[in-house]
């Protein structure tokens, strides 16, 4: 009797512990469904192939099943969007073989506070750490482009820019809206439109709480009907409304915060569109184009010059009337090598978005109807006329600094902080390429590099402030100019430098430092 009661108390001990079990199984399963699409690696091996394999890999990295539950329901949905585009893995360091694996790549994701780290493998090598928003959108817009600019709305300065995703939000905007409202429709990739946005930012700011300044990005074809209603031909266009309803259009491409600013104080329809200095062809001879005359006068000239220019731009101004003797230098020749025309793509905004003009001036050459060349090099009169003459692809662009060979660090986001660790003394020299100080400064500094090259406690470094996530690590660094230049002491700022920018003064900053060293090793060797 006592071994039948102690076997039924066992069964029922069993039960009781099955159910609790499948209990756990359900509510683990339930907690997070991971998507088929997202790669479970825990092998090295598999590692490997999956970065030969692939060339665009965001790996999650987990100290354990459950610690990356959140980020790994985000990446799931983000998955099925990204599919065919980029891939999505999964490792979890908290299993033994996850473990091997962790440590052989040098991942620790338990020395961050959520217990997960994500990484990003761009052609086979690590690329950068992902630290952008965990959003769904920003995720997928990473993954859909990884070297690609950020979103706008990610960005820190633009939080007082009201970023609106879809027309429903649109619509709900102007109709419970009492404020005015200045609507800026932009694509991702214009060049205009990421030059004003800074702008467009502060002028958000500074009129906080009396004005609305909102950004939509409405290049996706799903947004046609509503660039129709509201004439949107181009990037940026800026549309101005009050208690719902569309007043104007703001068109001043060329504009400062303060002209925005006193531009919503007091709204007013767009001038006539004329240029800002009259460039007709009547009173030029250039041929000046339309976005419907464009086709049909390719067709009737097989070589032709094209430039594209907005009447505020100040090169476009200084090349005018270069351009103008070129044109009346070839009208004269009875067998002319081909005719030079112009666009205002200010005014003729469907042309300029067809050939993705982002910059001004810019001038291309066209054979038969046909987008050949573009040709920035081309600014005066001489080199234009003999360019038809002899038309040649335009020389290559010139050599970074970053792709010239040299004994300066090139440093970014991912990998500033662990270099300067490991040297006692780097200078970095904090950067725009396209900055004339730097330019100066480039081979100085590299000439000091190279001077101290055998030196392994000893750094010069350069980080391009334009570049991916770098903008936010300048910021960080306490850059508000180009050049800028901080002395890092094994990976901490004591100083910035503010010393002659020629050889000279970069290599004798150096060597005061490794005076200092000496003088702190002589008086050791006198204390002994």
């Amino acid at each position: 009797m006592a071994s039948w009661i102690s076997d039924g108390s066992r069964r029922r001990e069993m039960k009781i512990h099955i159910f609790f079990l499948l209990v756990w199984l359900a509510s683990t399963l339930q907690a997070v469904k991971v998507s088929p699409l997202i790669e479970k690696i825990s092998d090295h091996k598999d590692f490997k192939k999956l970065l030969r394999t692939r060339t665009n890999v965001l790996v999650l990295y987990t100290k354990s099943g459950s610690s990356g539950d959140s980020q790994l329901k985000l990446l799931s949905d983000v998955s099925q969007v990204v599919k065919g585009q980029g891939t999505i893995a999964w490792v979890n360091c908290g299993d033994s073989e996850g473990r091997k694996l962790c440590k052989k790549v040098k991942v620790d994701p338990s020395s961050k506070s959520s217990g997960a780290e994500l990484l990003h493998y761009k052609d086979g090598t690590f690329h950068i750490e992902y630290s952008r928003p965990a959003t769904f959108k920003s995720m997928v817009a990473f993954l859909k482009d990884p070297t690609g600019a950020p979103l706008w709305e990610d960005n820190r300065e633009a939080k007082d820019v009201v970023h609106v995703e879809s027309e429903k939000d649109f619509r709900k905007l102007l109709k419970r809206e009492e404020r005015p409202v200045l609507m800026m429709f932009y694509a991702p990739w214009c060049g205009v439109c990421k030059r004003m946005q800074p702008i467009f930012q502060q002028a958000a700011t500074e009129t906080k709480g009396k004005y609305v300044l909102a950004g939509m990005n409405v290049h996706p074809a799903e947004f046609d009907g509503l660039k129709q209603e509201y004439d949107v031909k181009g990037y940026p266009t800026f549309c101005y409304f009050q208690k719902g309803k569309f007043l104007h259009h703001y068109e001043n491409y060329g504009a400062t915060a303060k002209d925005i600013i006193d531009w919503i104080k007091n709204p007013q329809p767009p001038q006539p569109k004329a240029p800002e200095v009259p460039w007709s062809e009547t009173e030029s001879p250039v041929f000046h184009l339309t976005d419907d005359s464009f086709d049909g006068f390719l067709e009737e000239h097989p070589s032709a010059l094209v430039m594209f220019y907005a009447p505020w731009c100040g090169h476009c101004k200084k090349m005018k009337p270069e351009y103008d003797e070129a044109a009346e230098t070839l009208n004269k020749d009875k067998h002319s090598p081909g005719v030079l025309a112009a666009v205002d793509t200010t005014i003729h905004k469907a042309v300029g978005e067809r050939f993705k003009i982002s910059g001004f001036p810019t001038v291309k050459y066209f054979q038969k109807g046909e987008d050949t060349y573009t040709l920035p090099h081309l600014r005066n009169k001489d080199k234009i006329i003999e360019f038809l003459q002899n038309p040649q692809p335009p020389p290559p662009p010139e050599q970074s600094w970053e792709d010239t060979p040299s004994s300066v660090s090139h440093l970014g986001l991912e990998d500033f902080r662990e270099a300067l660790k490991k040297k006692k003394h780097a200078l970095v020299m904090f950067y725009a390429p396209w900055c004339p100080h730097c330019k100066n400064a480039v081979p100085h500094f590299t000439t000091a590099a190279d001077l101290f090259k055998e030196d392994r406690k000893i750094a010069y470094a350069a980080v391009d402030c334009t570049r991916g996530q770098n903008h936010e690590l300048c910021k960080q660094e306490g850059v508000e100019g180009y050049p800028t230049f901080n002395y890092y002491n094994y990976g901490k700022f004591p100083e910035r430098y503010n010393g002659d920018r020629g050889e000279a003064g970069f290599i004798g900053f150096m060597r005061s430092l490794r005076g200092r060293d000496q003088e702190k090793v002589g008086k050791k060797k006198e204390e002994l």
